[in-house]
């Protein structure tokens, strides 16, 4: 999970950035390129915990809930989509 929090922190960041070029004013084409930076930290997350929890969703390893269903591991990806 370390990895995903980098990537969130950095999406974080230039979420931030992208914040404050709109309220400097900046070029529409900077903003969007940055927002699609953002955009991209922040899927390359999602997949990224979905990848790392996949046997634990699948499993669930915690007892407390059944595990996840084809269906259901489907619709966890393409939420991302």
């Amino acid at each position: 999970m370390d990895a995903v929090l980098r990537r969130l922190r950095r999406a974080q960041g230039q979420l931030a950035g992208v914040i404050a070029m709109i309220e400097a004013g900046r070029d529409c084409k900077d903003v969007v390129t940055q927002l699609a930076a953002v955009s991209r930290a922040l899927d390359r997350a999602g997949f990224k915990i979905i990848a790392s929890g996949m046997r634990d969703c699948v499993n669930a390893a915690d007892g407390d809930r059944p595990p996840l269903s084809e269906e259901e591991l489907e619709k966890l990806f393409l939420s991302l989509a």
